[in-house]
């Protein structure tokens, strides 16, 4: 699988009475389908997945392969916090219609590198018609997707790429200098999305895009035809923002962006509170600048 373009990290629209909002999920589908998406990631970090039932995670996936069809690349998360529970995870995305699939370290157990090697694998060899996307995001899981998880994967076939969330950019560097043509390199570190793509990424798995969808894919569109100064120029506008969505309440952050955009996303699930009216007026400030 080439994994290209701008995929966003979607969210999860809920309605005022706090169920999954599937009209919204299709509008918002709709529309970064037009501002020119390569393909969507449900049931990542930005969509809550942690937060869905089964039931509520089967719906989002259905609506988005239903919606999307064979308009972009669908990839969703299938995380949990012991091997037994991500094969199940992975299972019903499959009965789902996806064949691939985003995968983080569990999370709470705190696997050793062996141990997280061994955990793939045996994902890998229970259930052979998938392609894994690696996640690295140790700030969520508190375990680093090593260097040596991708030395025993370099050459596995359906081991096809790796999104990048560490903040770590000599890593990215690293990964994408010495990985090329094995493992493809995701931007998963929005801030750094411009330095990604100059060093080898060929995506950007992008929460952003669901409330910046325009400027993301002209950014996208920029860079890979070689424009580095008007990508640069883009993520200059952006910047700001994307650092205040980083400074904390990110998915907070990003739905609000998706009220400012014009969808009714409502408020993230608990444990997560709503933004303050301090917290709102100062992200529509900079959101409105970056539009500018």
């Amino acid at each position: 699988m080439e994994l290209k373009g701008i995929l966003p990290a979607l969210v999860t629209p809920y309605d005022k009475h706090g169920a999954v909002n599937l009209e919204v999920l299709a509008d918002i589908l709709e529309h970064q389908l037009k501002a020119g998406v390569s393909g969507f990631v449900p049931m990542g970090t930005t969509g809550e997945y942690y937060a869905l039932t089964n039931e509520e995670r089967r719906l989002v996936m259905n609506t988005v392969r239903e919606v999307v069809g064979d308009r972009g690349t669908l990839i969703t998360g299938a995380n949990g916090s012991c091997t037994r529970e991500v094969i199940e995870q992975i299972k019903q995305a499959q009965d789902c219609g996806y064949s691939n699939i985003l995968l983080a370290p569990p999370y709470y157990a705190l696997p050793t590198q062996e141990e997280l090697i061994g955990h793939y694998q045996a994902i890998l060899d229970t259930i052979p018609d998938i392609n894994v996307v690696l996640y690295n995001y140790p700030v969520r899981t508190n375990v680093e997707v090593g260097y040596s998880v991708l030395e025993a994967f370099r050459d596995h076939p359906r081991v096809v790429a790796i999104k990048e969330s560490s903040g770590d950019l000599l890593r990215a560097i690293e990964i994408g200098e010495n990985y090329k043509g094995q493992i493809q390199l995701s931007c998963g570190s929005d801030d750094q999305a411009l330095d990604f793509f100059l060093w080898g990424a060929t995506s950007w798995i992008s929460a952003p895009a669901n409330c910046f969808t325009d400027k993301v894919c002209d950014f996208y569109n920029k860079v890979s035809t070689g424009d580095v100064t008007g990508a640069q120029d883009v993520m200059r506008a952006l910047f700001p923002v994307m650092a205040l969505m980083e400074s904390g309440k990110f998915i907070q952050k990003v739905k609000y962006g998706c009220e400012l955009a014009g969808f009714d996303v409502g408020p993230g699930r608990m444990p997560l509170q709503p933004l303050t009216q301090e917290e709102k007026t100062e992200f529509r400030k900079v959101f409105e600048a970056s539009m500018g």
